[in-house]
């Protein structure tokens, strides 16, 4: 039994040798950030999709200062669903709401070779020690080329999590984005940006008043162009 332990203890230390440094996908993420089991998986989406439903049910004035337009909400809610969720964290965010259950097991941030730098900002696949290529900030546009990756223009391909992506060349934001949520994927979550002098707000819509948007550059219909797509962050492939 002993040789046995040691040698699966010694194939797990080769298996994580082997991951760490490598980029299956070729997409710029890292394989030893991708959460390999189907549990973590679960866990992130809950908690991303919990983390928005939070903060839209929250008063614009107790919206954390940083959520200021789409993309800040995606990085926000990203972050903090692979945190340790424990008492301290609950207090920190000013949270009471009932957590969505298991946290991420297979790490928590910044707690990684690549420190708090957890959003990857140019192309190309990751190369070991490649740190510089990640950072705490990323605008819509970076957060869509190189953290995720497209699933479908079909919304029907969505799961709670994914992401609509958009972009608007008549706005001074080019690139947008929504946060799919609900078990049936029957809602969406977003920030406005500001609109004029105001801040903007976020907001929970239902998908199906979304594809019958008064607006058709806001439908996320296949035969709108101004649509790009559902996405799915790369950690998830």
């Amino acid at each position: 039994m002993r040789r046995v332990s040691l040698v699966g203890f010694l194939a797990l230390v080769f298996f994580a040798v082997a991951l760490f440094g490598q980029d299956s996908f070729g997409d710029g993420t890292p394989d030893f950030l991708r959460l390999h089991s189907a549990a973590d998986q679960r866990a992130f989406r809950s908690w991303f999709t919990w983390l928005a439903e939070v903060e839209a049910a929250k008063a614009p004035a107790d919206v954390p200062v940083e959520i200021q337009d789409c993309a800040a909400l995606l990085r926000f809610a990203y972050r903090e669903a692979l945190r340790v969720h424990d008492d301290r964290w609950l207090v920190t965010q000013g949270i009471t709401a009932v957590p969505p259950g298991a946290s991420v097991r297979q790490w928590h941030y910044p707690a990684t070779s690549l420190g708090d730098g957890l959003f990857r900002v140019k192309a190309g696949p990751y190369e070991r020690g490649d740190r510089a290529a990640f950072a705490q900030f990323a605008d819509a546009r970076a957060l869509m080329r190189w953290n995720t990756h497209l699933v479908s223009r079909d919304i029907r391909a969505a799961l709670p999590g994914d992401i609509l992506f958009y972009r608007q060349l008549e706005q001074n934001s080019e690139y947008h984005s929504m946060i799919v949520c609900g078990d049936a994927r029957d809602w969406v979550i977003y920030h406005t940006g500001p609109i004029g002098k105001q801040p903007g707000e976020i907001r929970r819509v239902r998908m199906r008043d979304l594809l019958e948007h008064p607006d058709a550059r806001w439908r996320p219909l296949m035969t709108n162009e101004n649509f790009l797509g559902v996405y799915r962050w790369n950690i998830l492939r």
